[in-house]
């Protein structure tokens, strides 16, 4: 498999149903673009969200990533169950159900109706936009501290519930190795796009950091301070409502929920203060010490920052290998500003 094919997307079908077969990904499309006429339709790297005034609909792609295939339908109906549950565990009611899509005895395409089913559609509460963290801080407006407040206290009952789950040691070590290597490759590959970024070098340094601190990463999966959790911690994924709403887990790659918590809500301060706020990731952090958690050194800190940048500018810059990349000036620029948050953290880092 070429390199293109690998992080691309395969729109093929294997394992197929003849009902599978009947219905083209973009006959879908469309049959959904006139059960949802005049609605708003976004478009993601794997799926496809319609929202009405009160609901939104989600399809997936069927589509061959690095770390997911959604090909098949067994696969997307599997993914569809699993987002259902994890997103239920934190998000709530906002998660109210599957639809199946189904073509009827007649040809026709019906959704949730009798009928041979040729896909899924999850179902959910449609949250204000207005309220999403990620627009509040892209408008240039700062949340209330109370905001912030209540976003550490659903994080905080989230975690201890992870907690009692059973452990599961040595999954975070093994993710971390094997994406660093991802990483790496893909940010080599695609330094041409990348301006002046020694991104060797950086890849080197984000592994060796995370090399020394193997000894400590193990014992904090020992005391339950790595445990399942939300996964992909944005600003786009909270909304600050009342309670507010953290949604969108990861679903699609078990190993890359388990995390530690302090990693998850820095890289979620990462991320606002790449939008300009920077006081955010420290305030919550200190609400998990607050709490009784134990805070990892400021070495291993570091390393988790670094990778998380390093991660992200490689999902960035794979953008570009799609057939027909999204507004394709906006990843080679995104992909720089991780890799130079990167080198900052390098030079500040201690030791």
């Amino acid at each position: 498999m070429n390199r293109a094919m690998r992080s691309g997307w395969l729109y093929e079908q294997h394992n197929a149903t003849a009902s599978e077969d009947a219905v083209s990904f973009s006959e879908k499309i469309k049959f959904l673009e006139s059960v949802f006429d005049g609605v708003e339709r976004i478009e993601t790297h794997s799926s496809f969200v319609f929202l009405t005034d009160d609901e939104a609909y989600k399809i997936k792609k069927p589509i061959l990533l690095d770390f997911l295939d959604h090909r098949s339908l067994a696969a997307r109906e599997h993914a569809c169950r699993e987002e259902l549950r994890l997103n239920r565990q934190l998000a709530g009611e906002v998660y109210l159900g599957l639809v199946p899509m189904v073509l009827k005895a007649d040809g026709s395409l019906a959704i949730g109706t009798e009928g041979a089913v040729v896909d899924w559609v999850v179902k959910m509460r449609r949250l204000p936009a207005d309220r999403m963290l990620d627009r509040i801080l892209c408008s240039g407006n700062i949340p209330t501290k109370d905001d912030i407040s209540a976003v550490s206290t659903v994080l905080l009952d989230f975690y201890r519930e992870r907690r009692r789950e059973p452990a599961k040691p040595g999954v975070l070590l093994a993710h971390l190795s094997k994406e660093s290597a991802t990483n790496a490759r893909h940010l080599i590959d695609m330094r041409e796009h990348l301006g002046e970024a020694n991104v060797a070098d950086l890849s080197t340094a984000a592994s060796d950091l995370i090399l020394q601190h193997i000894p400590e990463i193990e014992q904090r999966d020992t005391d339950r301070l790595i445990v399942e959790g939300h996964g992909d911690l944005r600003p786009e994924h909270i909304c600050l409502t009342s309670p507010p709403v953290i949604y969108d887990r990861i679903e699609f790659a078990p190993e890359m929920l388990m995390i530690d918590m302090f990693d998850e809500v820095n890289y979620l301060g990462l991320e606002c203060a790449m939008l300009g706020v920077d006081w955010i990731g420290p305030m919550m952090l200190e609400s998990l010490r607050s709490a009784g958690f134990s805070a990892p050194s400021s070495g291993l800190m570091s390393a988790y920052s670094v990778f998380r940048c390093l991660t992200r500018a490689r999902l960035s810059i794979d953008h570009l290998l799609d057939p027909e990349p999204r507004t394709p000036e906006k990843w080679p620029a995104q992909a720089k500003a991780y890799l130079a948050r990167a080198a900052e953290i390098l030079k500040t880092k201690p030791g």
